[in-house]
């Protein structure tokens, strides 16, 4: 009762230091509690009243702190643009504080504005003086020099009036006549036609805009080329014949497609040709056997080698191609020297392929240019081209189409000529990376590539479109395919260190029984082969080495240290049951039986 007795005397109350203070000063006691019927204290309706609104005015009161990033009530629009309370600062300009800031010169609102109309208001004021004013909300008001304003009509500089565009017309074809008369132009800081542009914008937007884009075709607008424009088009004009007539505009540098013959004779005494294979050349058993020592060592390239063909059938001759730009053919029966040198690439040679018969071979450099060469001549026949890189060249198997030619390029295209036209008469194109391989299967009505896009795609051939897309979450890049003897199976180099067999019937399945590992060949596109008798697989890897596997239970069988670095190719002789010829990136070939 001692608390109620002293709320209610508060009024009278005028002890400084008695905690209750006067309810009319700013900060009021809490509202009094006076005793009500049943006896229980109750608050006073009016002191109530009094205390929430002395606590708003409290709350109205309290400065807002503009660096802060939340507020702890719900602010008016008042409070939120108050001045801020406090001493001003004394760099301030135009009453706004350091802490609004947020430009060199103050508080910049963003504001929404079209690219068209920002670009018509600026140039308008660089050319005429005035502008708009982009802060009015209504009407048209204007800013800057307000005689041009009248003087012009308030025109804009994309707004010029009909009369003016005719004036202006009218003397573009004046002065376009004068200059074709006088045969000469050489007027400095003027347009194309010789008329000197005040505004460019204005110019620009006359030209393009003097009529709707399907009003027909303009007129009075195209003038002279001048004499750098003239050589350009007809620079461009003849990079573009070259790439229209087989020939990429980046070709590099040109080189003359010349041979050299390095034996004794072309012809012997009976005349024969020095390519005609033995008569005695043919196969004394189907067994075949590992290779254990080095029989013969070719050594003529300066640049590493990096693909390998023994001369279909017989076998007698081996052809190269070398990251010197050079293709040579050497003697495996007889001298074993080199025969002929084939020079036509600028830059290294990628892949050879032979024709069927041996006679002609392709050949496919990193100048993008594919050449068809006459084997016993060395001449060139023919050139293609994309203006890509070949990655990879063939030839349709069959006999009857020997003219058909199929490269894999590197713009993820394979592209088919028909080489007796000169003509691309097929283009497949499904693929998402460079093209490595192309491998025929199934009696050469088909055919498998691979790509960097980790796929392997079948395509019927002749129709570009994929009957069989082969590729999963585990697959690598395989840049080398060989097809076994049997023509039943696809073994695939995949880039992380093994080799994958895919049967080549209709569904194109992986062999998960057969796998063949141990090698490493990450990063590098070691070609895979088959011995003629399909008991062995065999490939080299990064260090040098020759492996070979045992067909059947996958064990490797025995590896050869064949070269300094890279090995990169081995064939199989196709005669000789037990040699083997191996070529590396130190430049050499190498024959092992």
């Amino acid at each position: 009762m001692d608390l109620l007795h002293q709320y209610s005397d508060g009024q009278n109350n005028d002890d400084p230091d008695s905690p209750i203070q006067n309810p009319n000063s700013p900060e009021s006691s809490p509202p009094r509690l006076l005793p009500g019927r049943s006896g229980a204290p109750q608050v006073d309706d009016t002191m109530l009243a009094l205390t929430v609104a002395t606590s708003n005015e409290k709350t109205l009161s309290k400065p807002i702190d503009p660096t802060h990033h939340a507020v702890g009530f719900n602010p008016t629009y008042d409070q939120l643009w108050a001045p801020i309370q406090g001493p001003s600062h004394p760099y301030a300009k135009d009453g706004i504080a350091q802490g609004m800031r947020n430009h060199k010169l103050g508080f910049v609102e963003d504001a929404a504005i079209e690219p068209f109309l920002f670009d018509e208001q600026y140039n308008t004021f660089h050319k005429f003086g005035y502008a708009a004013d982009p802060s009015a909300s209504t009407g048209y008001n204007y800013v800057g020099d307000f005689d041009a304003l009248h003087k012009n009509n308030a025109i804009s500089v994309y707004n010029i009036p009909k009369h003016e565009q005719k004036k202006r017309k009218i003397e573009l074809k004046k002065k376009k006549e004068e200059d074709e008369e006088e045969g000469e132009n050489d007027n400095d800081g003027d347009n194309e036609d010789g008329c000197e542009i005040e505004n460019p914008a204005s110019e620009v937007w006359l030209v393009k805009n003097k009529k709707s884009p399907w009003a027909g075709k303009k007129e009075g607008l195209q003038g002279e080329l001048t004499e750098e424009q003239k050589k350009y088009a007809e620079e461009y004009a003849k990079k573009k014949g070259e790439e229209k007539s087989g020939f990429g505009g980046d070709k590099g540098e040109v080189v003359k497609d010349k041979s050299t013959f390095h034996g004794k004779e072309e012809r012997d005494y009976q005349g024969r040709s020095w390519i005609a294979p033995p008569k005695d050349a043919k196969a004394s058993n189907d067994h075949c056997y590992i290779p254990k020592r080095l029989v013969h060592t070719w050594s003529g390239h300066t640049k590493g080698v990096s693909a390998i063909r023994f001369f279909p059938k017989s076998g007698h001759l081996i052809l190269s191609a070398s990251m010197d730009t050079k293709v040579k053919i050497w003697d495996v029966f007889n001298s074993g020297k080199c025969m002929r040198t084939y020079m036509g690439h600028s830059k290294a040679v990628r892949d050879i392929c032979f024709s069927n018969d041996g006679t002609k071979f392709l050949s496919a450099g990193y100048d993008k240019n594919i050449k068809y060469w006459d084997t016993e001549t060395g001449q060139v026949i023919s050139t293609f081209a994309t203006g890509k890189i070949p990655y990879v060249v063939k030839l349709n198997p069959d006999e009857d189409k020997q003219n058909v030619l199929l490269a894999g390029m590197s713009d993820k295209k394979i592209v088919q000529w028909d080489m007796n036209t000169g003509q691309i008469t097929q283009e497949y194109d499904q693929h998402l990376g460079a093209v490595n391989t192309i491998t025929f299967v199934d009696n050469n009505r088909r055919f498998v590539t691979s790509s960097d896009d980790k796929s392997l795609r079948v395509w019927e051939f002749g129709i570009p479109v994929v009957i069989k897309y082969i590729s999963e979450p585990h697959m690598h890049s395989m840049p080398s395919i060989s097809l076994h003897p049997n023509a039943n199976w696809l073994a695939a180099q995949s880039l992380d260190n093994q080799i994958l067999i895919y049967s080549t019937r209709e569904k194109f399945q992986l062999n998960k029984k057969k796998r063949f590992a141990g090698h490493i060949v990450a990063g590098y596109a070691c070609q895979v082969n088959f011995s003629p008798d399909g008991r062995f697989v065999m490939s080299g890897d990064g260090e040098g080495k020759c492996w070979f596997w045992d067909w059947k239970s996958c064990k490797v069988f025995r590896t050869l240290k064949c070269h300094e670095g890279v090995c990169i190719g081995s064939v199989w002789h196709p005669l000789e049951q037990s040699k083997v010829a191996t070529c590396g990136w130190d430049g050499l070939i190498k024959y092992w039986d």
